[in-house]
């Protein structure tokens, strides 16, 4: 399957689509010194939840897919140099809402969880400004 949104991520910063399927995505991302929060090496969780976020949006799979809300848990530190990988899986399809379940690991545990949801426009969110 091809991607069809999210087009112009960077994989360095967001990660990477390893897995494509109808409804569900893997994705990978390696965590860089310069997503390091403090000296010690904690990566900063919003990278965390950025790769939680583009395997949703590529679970999904749609050019005007939207994130809508979030719940999610932080369980356990990332550190640089860890490869963090997420899984994703579409769960519920009701119109244009799509709820979707993401886990996200690094080297073996578990470091995010949650459910994500998001919508499918008819436009582009942009379109009209």
């Amino acid at each position: 399957m091809e991607p069809r949104t999210h087009l112009a991520i960077h994989p360095d910063w967001v990660g990477e689509a390893v897995e494509l399927a109808e409804g569900a995505c893997r994705a990978r991302l390696e965590t860089r010194p310069e997503m390091a929060a403090d000296d010690r090496g904690l990566v900063h969780g919003g990278f965390t939840f950025g790769l939680a976020d583009y395997a949703v949006m590529m679970a999904v799979n749609h050019p005007n897919v939207v994130l809508g809300a979030a719940e999610v848990r932080f369980t356990a530190p990332v550190r640089v140099g860890e490869v963090m990988e997420a899984r994703a899986r579409v769960v519920e399809a009701d119109g244009k809402r799509r709820k979707v379940r993401v886990e996200v690991e690094a080297a073996g545990r578990r470091v995010l969880e949650g459910i994500l949801t998001a919508f499918v426009l008819e436009r582009h969110v942009l379109e009209g400004d």
